[in-house]
This record gives C-alpha cells, sequence and structure tokens, in this order.
C-alpha cells in the first residue's frame, strides 16, 4: 500500500481518535482541552481530505523514471486533410479519432513531486490530455475545421488542477507543466504511418516506428 494511503487512514483514525477524547474533557468541562483536541481534529481531517484529493487526482496518471511509450498512433488518411488516428495505449486499450488537418497532435500533463511527497509515494507522473489534427499553415489553422478529443482519465478532479489551484500543494510539488508533439503522416501522406508518442522528463516527443 502507498505511503500516502497509510498517511490517509492514519490521519482519519487520529481525528476520530482526538474527537473521542475532545468530547470527553468537554463533558468534563475542560474547555480549553476540549477546544484544542477539536481543533487538532480539524487539522487531521483537512490533512486527510488533502491526501484523498492527491490520491484521486493521479488516477489515470503513470509513474515516469525514464523516457517511456505513452501511445502508439497509426494514421490512415480517409479524405483531403482528413484522417483516422488509431491510438494504443500502454494498458492495451484502442481509442479511435477521425480527424481534420494534415499532421496530429498530443499533449499531456507532467507532475514533478518534491522529495517530501517522493516519501508518500508519489513519483513524477504523467497523463495524456489531448488528440487533435493540426493544420500546416496558420490560415488553415484559423479558418478550416478543428477536431479535439479527450485522451485522460475521467475523474472528479485531476492533481495537474489542484496543484495549479490551492497553495498547500505547493510544498509537494517541485513542476507541473504541460507538453506537446505533433508529427505529419496524417492526410498529407498516402499510405498514413505508425508513431510512438514518447514521454521523459523533458516533455513529449514522437518518433515513427520503422516497419519490420
Amino acid at each position: 500500500m502507498p505511503l500516502i494511503s497509510i498517511a490517509l487512514i492514519a490521519f482519519n483514525l487520529l481525528a476520530l481518535a482526538l474527537i473521542i477524547v475532545a468530547g470527553s474533557a468537554w463533558r468534563r468541562r475542560y474547555r480549553v482541552s476540549s477546544l484544542v483536541g477539536f481543533l487538532g481534529a480539524g487539522l487531521c481531517v483537512t490533512l486527510a481530505l488533502l491526501c484523498g484529493a492527491i490520491t484521486v487526482g493521479i488516477r489515470g496518471y503513470r509513474a515516469l523514471t525514464q523516457e517511456v511509450v505513452a501511445a502508439t498512433i497509426k494514421t490512415e488518411p480517409i479524405a483531403p486533410q482528413r484522417f483516422r488516428a488509431t491510438v494504443t495505449l500502454p494498458d492495451g486499450s484502442l481509442h479511435m479519432f477521425d480527424l481534420a488537418g494534415d499532421a496530429v497532435y498530443v499533449d499531456a500533463h507532467v507532475l514533478k513531486w518534491r522529495p517530501l511527497a517522493t516519501m508518500l509515494g508519489l513519483q513524477t507522473a504523467y497523463e495524456l490530455d489531448r488528440i487533435a489534427g493540426r493544420y500546416h499553415t496558420l490560415n488553415d489553422e484559423q479558418n478550416r475545421e478543428r477536431t479535439v478529443y479527450s485522451l485522460a482519465a475521467s475523474k472528479p478532479f485531476d492533481a495537474f488542477d489542484l496543484a495549479h489551484r490551492y497553495w498547500v500543494l505547493r510544498p509537494f510539488v517541485d513542476a507541473e507543466y504541460g507538453s506537446a508533439t505533433f508529427t505529419g503522416g496524417g492526410a498529407t501522406s498516402q499510405n498514413g504511418g505508425t508513431y510512438e508518442v514518447r514521454v521523459s522528463t523533458t516533455g513529449l516527443l514522437v518518433r515513427p516506428v520503422q516497419p519490420r
């Protein structure tokens, strides 16, 4: 079990114990001791909620320790400036998207945690966010059809957004950033192509898969 899950359970148990002690002190008219107990319980509940938010927020993220393949994309032209992209994710799931443009574009979120968070079991992690069609010319990009789809896992809230919104997470987060890459082989390629989208600690990159 990750240490952050253990911390979540521990804070909840400590909060419960403090509430019981504070309630007992209140009945015996030890008002100050009771107040301190309730405040301590509130702090533990807050920390437990923070651990729970981080746990839920990083669902869908994958640990990143070196350059890894985040997705394999196969493109097939289906019309002028339109192509189908078949995305294979590391878990083996397949996703198909009909995109408009000359190239395929992918972006991702990357979260790098400080040593304090690493001690709780959190590692540098990434999650693919969106896939889209991209045009070669600016005029087409501004005036032609835009197609954008989500690649992110569905969750109530995202650790990337939490890190931006709440200062309390700042001591845990070393860096959070978006990274994007794109490649041809879409509608401009007669036969399409197969590409590996890779992610490293410096961001996304794409490489063609050489036929065997």
